[in-house]
């Protein structure tokens, strides 16, 4: 293996050693198979290329200063699979398989975890995809899943620093009554043109606005919205808003440092009031947000007049980090640890 520079890895792809891949036919799902190919033959037909039979997740592996390797709210993620495969009729895998694939996947590549603190970590991502040949509008009866992995950096280059967001009303993340609760592609192919047109303008994403009314905070392109104020850590709540893991295991930490939990509507006035803002996601973990940039009502709204991080949005970053590496005791049991 080619010597790696951890600490400066960007959030890309790099190619690991192998992937874990099973299938499902005639109503059952295969035992695990690995494989070191970075290709997948499919049928030209296939309802995931055609009908968007195609749902995945997102988690990391850490090293901690023990030595030992990590992950990151498994369970979570394999029950959040589930209910995308539900909401676009895919066969539901297992939770079994899911955790015995991601388990699997970590031994095979454990050389590509990077070292504790170096900032980066293993992202893994769990991909199932419609492979069935299907030409009318039908549900797949074959599917495949795939487990690959890769050392990532910062999602954002600024790492833990705030950046800009903007606002721009002519573009939905998703239809309100649409797939924006689960987590299926299509999503963020949608997101894709907006999400170009902030980073040209200079802001890290879009903050979008709920797709009906246009009145309330959403989400930002890719990940989940909370804001602090008045000993408060308030976050959206809407039927097209994906449920964020990180955003969630946040909520419990901010309960247990003293903060009260609003979960709601938050109208777009309300920016004004906010302390402290920030995007959190597995990607992302925790990104504050200095700027605001409503660029259709040319309107700022500025939440780090300075420039530097808030004291709550710090506090809570280094917490959920802690438990990630073990370098604090895991007492909501959200860690597993793989054995290798």
């Amino acid at each position: 293996m080619e010597r790696i520079n951890w600490s400066e890895l960007p959030f890309g792809y790099m190619k690991t050693d192998y992937n874990v891949r099973c299938y499902y036919k005639n109503g059952q799902w295969s035992e695990l198979e690995v494989s070191s190919s970075e290709t997948l033959e499919l049928h030209i037909a296939a309802t995931c290329l055609h009908y968007g039979q195609e749902s995945f997740e997102g988690l990391k592996a850490f090293k901690g200063k023990d030595g030992k390797i990590r992950v990151f709210r498994l369970d979570e993620n394999a029950k959040r699979m589930q209910k995308s495969c539900q909401a676009i009729l895919m066969a539901e895998l297992p939770i079994e398989k899911f955790e015995q694939a991601v388990r699997k996947v970590i031994v095979l590549n454990q050389r590509f975890i990077p070292p504790y603190e170096s900032g980066s970590s293993l992202y893994i991502r769990p991909l199932l995809i419609g492979t069935g040949a299907q030409v009318g509008v039908k549900p797949s009866e074959e599917y495949m899943f795939i487990v690959f992995v890769t050392p990532v950096g910062p999602y954002f280059k600024t790492g833990f620093k705030p950046s800009k967001v903007c606002i721009m009303r002519e573009y939905d993340r998703a239809a309100p009554k649409g797939t924006g609760s689960v987590k299926v592609g299509g999503n963020y192919a949608a997101s894709l043109t907006a999400g170009q047109k902030a980073q040209a303008g200079g802001y890290a994403t879009v903050l979008y606005l709920d797709p009906k009314e246009k009145k309330y905070i959403d989400e930002c392109g890719p990940a989940n919205f909370f804001g602090i104020k008045d000993n408060k850590y308030i976050t959206p709540v809407s039927g097209s808003i994906l449920p964020s893991i990180t955003n969630k295991s946040l909520q419990t930490i901010a309960e247990t440092i003293g903060l009260t939990v609003e979960r709601r509507p938050v109208p777009l006035e309300e920016l004004s009031t906010f302390e402290e803002a920030a995007e959190c996601g597995t990607a992302a973990v925790i990104a504050p947000i200095s700027q605001i940039d409503d660029l259709d009502e040319n309107k700022q709204y500025i939440i780090s007049k300075d420039g530097s991080v808030g004291a709550v949005c710090t506090l809570l970053y280094n917490k959920l980090r802690a438990i990630q590496y073990g370098d604090e005791p895991d007492v909501f049991g959200w860690t597993t640890i793989i054995e290798p």
